[in-house]
């Protein structure tokens, strides 16, 4: 197995410590969760360069690495809905679109065809990522020395207005990759 590929499975036992960092109660377990996603992040964006410029794109990481993605920032989306920091609504549409995107995938694969992520799938997940790890940094920085602003209304505004603003590019991402994507639908 090639190392973008290594890279991309290592990412799946990242998320299960990442869950793990994000579920606990001691002080520096939103630290420890920071810095297990941020590793996590640095594996994608390492896989996807070796693979595009060293060691060639295989069929293996088309399909894994969105795969590895979906499952790390559903986690973290989850594990946010658990904290309180994001509404079950805009968790469940954002899963809803990462899985149907999974099924046209699993689709164009039976009729032989590799769908990569199209370049609002890749805004999309750099999106994701840059929302999850500004609310793992509030949330370690919370835990070092609690400000009173993370308290306040205010803050709880913004965190609800960039989730919302992530949810609506996640789910127009998804509409945009079924609409290029609609001649997997005839026979």
């Amino acid at each position: 197995m090639k190392l973008p590929n290594i890279l991309t499975v290592s990412r799946f036992g990242l998320t299960a410590v990442f869950v793990v960092c994000l579920s606990v109660s001691f002080r520096w377990a939103p630290v420890a969760a920071l810095l297990v996603f941020g590793v996590a992040a640095l594996t994608d964006a390492l896989d996807g360069h070796l693979a595009r410029h060293v060691y060639g794109c295989s069929a293996f990481g088309k399909l894994m690495d969105p795969l590895a993605d979906k499952i790390l920032t559903a986690a973290a989306f989850i594990g946010f809905v658990e904290l309180g920091f994001m509404p079950a609504w805009m968790v469940t549409l954002i899963i809803s679109r990462e899985m149907m995107v999974t099924g046209l995938r699993l689709l164009a694969v039976d009729k032989g065809i590799i769908l990569s992520a199209g370049i609002w799938g890749k805004h999309k997940t750099i999106w994701q990522m840059t929302f999850i790890i500004a609310v793992l940094m509030t949330q370690a920085a919370y835990s070092i020395y609690p400000w009173g602003f993370l308290e306040s209304g205010l803050f709880w505004q913004i965190v609800l207005w960039s989730g919302g603003a992530v949810t609506a590019l996640t789910v127009w991402s998804g509409i945009l990759y079924f609409r290029e994507n609609l001649s997997l639908f005839s026979n």
